[in-house]
Formats: structure tokens, sequence, C-alpha cells
């Protein structure tokens, strides 16, 4: 399938930025880096990124607004489109010199997602769907997997780190998890594990107290991929509470029942 004309803005802009990226990925031990919170660090490279993102695509589609992980919030002239951008997610995998991180890149368009872009650089996989054209992993169509059973299962979720709250509600979750499933992974990117359930790799993904840039792209593309995607009271408040639950339809509904009994 063609890429459209808004996809090849998305993939344009995502392959221009990373070039940065992946240079300092391969000079990972010479990163300038700065500390922003504890275990949440910063590089230059990472800002460099988000720079080039926000340069690329206020070019390309003039007055939209935009919401991002440094920079925060701006404000377009166009009120019905908002670019949601993570520009390295999996900051802590790419600073270590895991190649597990990726730029992820949606839009809105009257608070509904439209399009989404999961570009893993170092992998060279583009993850990418628009409202009612399905999902793609480059240029192969994508379904979520197909398990019906909890037990046969693979379900990947991440862990709260070192400053963050909700630890013992997550082993308390983890617990019940893991006696049902065949095997929980955890990556370090939501944008990697929500476009790898989309793919078909995962068969779950559940986290809590994300922000709407690590989730929004995912979020689209589990979807267009045959998949559902709620909060974690069945919700549609992902963007919003942070808390996100992704799979196909039966194994969703079994994954929220279990969750629901760990709490």
């Amino acid at each position: 399938m063609p890429a459209s004309a808004l996809m090849n803005v998305m993939t344009n802009a995502a392959r221009k930025a990373s070039r940065r990226l992946i240079r300092d990925f391969n000079e990972v031990e010479q990163l300038q880096v700065s500390v922003k919170g504890p275990s949440n660090f910063v590089s230059q490279a990472d800002l460099a990124c988000e720079k080039t993102l926000f340069e690329e695509l206020s070019k390309a589609r003039q007055g939209y607004g935009f919401l991002m992980e440094e920079q925060g919030a701006v404000e377009g002239a166009d009120k019905t489109h908002r670019w949601i951008i993570d520009p390295l997610d999996g900051t802590t995998n790419f600073l270590h010199g895991i190649p597990l991180f990726a730029i992820s890149i949606a839009l809105e368009r009257e608070g509904e997602l439209v399009a989404a872009l999961v570009y893993n650089p170092a992998m060279d996989e583009t993850f990418s769907a628009e409202r009612g054209k399905g999902a793609f992993l480059n240029d192969r169509r994508i379904r979520v997997a197909g398990r019906k059973q909890l037990s046969d299962c693979v379900a990947v979720t991440g862990i709260p780190h070192r400053g963050k709250s909700g630890h013992e509600q997550f082993l308390s979750e983890q617990r019940v998890i893991m006696r049902q499933v065949a095997g929980v992974r955890r990556t370090g990117s939501a944008a990697l594990d929500l476009a790898w359930t989309a793919a078909g790799r995962f068969d779950a993904f559940w986290e809590r107290n994300l922000q709407a840039w690590d989730v929004a792209a995912g979020i689209l593309l589990v979807r267009e991929a045959g998949g559902m995607v709620t909060d974690l009271e069945d919700g549609n408040a992902m963007l919003q509470n942070g808390d996100i639950l992704a799979a196909n339809a039966p194994i969703h509904k079994a994954m929220l029942k279990v969750l629901n009994e760990a709490n």
C-alpha cells in the first residue's frame, strides 16, 4: 500500500531526526548527559532529535500544535490538529547501548488519533498506521496475535524505576500475571511494547503512570492491527491517566479480570 502524503511527512521527519540518534548511539560512551530526575536521563541527542522533529513537522504542516516530552505543549494556530511526540522513548536503553529505543509520533485531529509512527532506528523498523487504513511494519501489514488463552501468552510491561511511585502495586499485579501467562517481558520502551503488540510479537501490554507521548502512537497502531486498547478501568482515558492495557479482545478481557483481582 503506497504511503500517504501525511505518512511520508512523518516518516521523513523521523528518519532525519534519527541520524543524530544513530551517530550518538554508536558513540554512547561519549554522550553528554544531564540528569533530569532519578533514573530519568536526557541526552543531547534526545534534545536535538526533538528539535528536528519540531522543525520538520512544523514546516510540513504549518500551524499544528505540539505536545512533546522535552518542550511540553506548544499551541498552534490550527486548534484542530496536534502532534504528540516522544523523540527518544527508551532513553536508559539508549544510554546503555541497548538497541531498543524509538521515535514516536502521533497526530490528533479534533481529539482523535488519526496517524501514528514508531521508528526504531537501531533495527530500521518503522511501525505506522492511519485511522481506518490498517497498521504496517515497514511495508508489511501487521495484526495482533490470535491467541485466546492467557496460558499461551507472553505479556510485556514496564517496571517503575527508582524515584517513581507504584512499586507495591506493580509487584502485586506481577505476582498474579506471572502465574497466568507463559512469560513476562520488560523492554524499557512503552512505544515499542505497543508496536510489538500490534505486530503480534507480544500478546498483551499493560503499564501504569505513563505520559501521553509514551503511548499515543502505539494506541492507534494496536487498534489498527485489530487489537483493543483501554485504560485499566476499561475506559478510554489512557492519555489522561497514563494507565494502559492492549491486547486482542479475548486476552484483553482476561488480563483486565486478572489485574482487577490483583488490586
